[in-house]
């Protein structure tokens, strides 16, 4: 994982989706066009505290988000989701 130079706002956190599944467990490959997007990632940004918001996760934080859930960035051919702290479902 690179260096990401970018701070989110308010309380608003930067996650790095899990790779889609490549293959089913019987090893079947699965083609880009059928593979489901992952609901789950790891924090790779959190804005700084201050007393207006109240940030529960913190970097490195494995999660699980709505399906729906924030706007895809891409950074440095890398891509990223900026969602708000209350589409984070949990912390596993």
């Amino acid at each position: 994982m690179n260096k990401l130079n970018i701070k989110p706002l308010g309380d608003r956190i930067v996650i790095e989706p899990a790779r889609a599944e490549e293959k089913t467990a019987s090893g079947i490959i699965i083609p880009d066009t059928a593979k489901e997007k992952p609901q789950q990632g790891t924090v790779v940004a959190v804005p700084a505290k201050d007393k207006d918001n109240d940030i529960r996760v913190k970097k490195g934080d494995k999660v699980l988000y709505g399906k729906y859930a924030g706007t895809e960035i891409t950074i440095d051919d890398n891509d990223y989701l900026i969602m708000s702290q209350s589409d984070i479902l949990a912390i596993i």
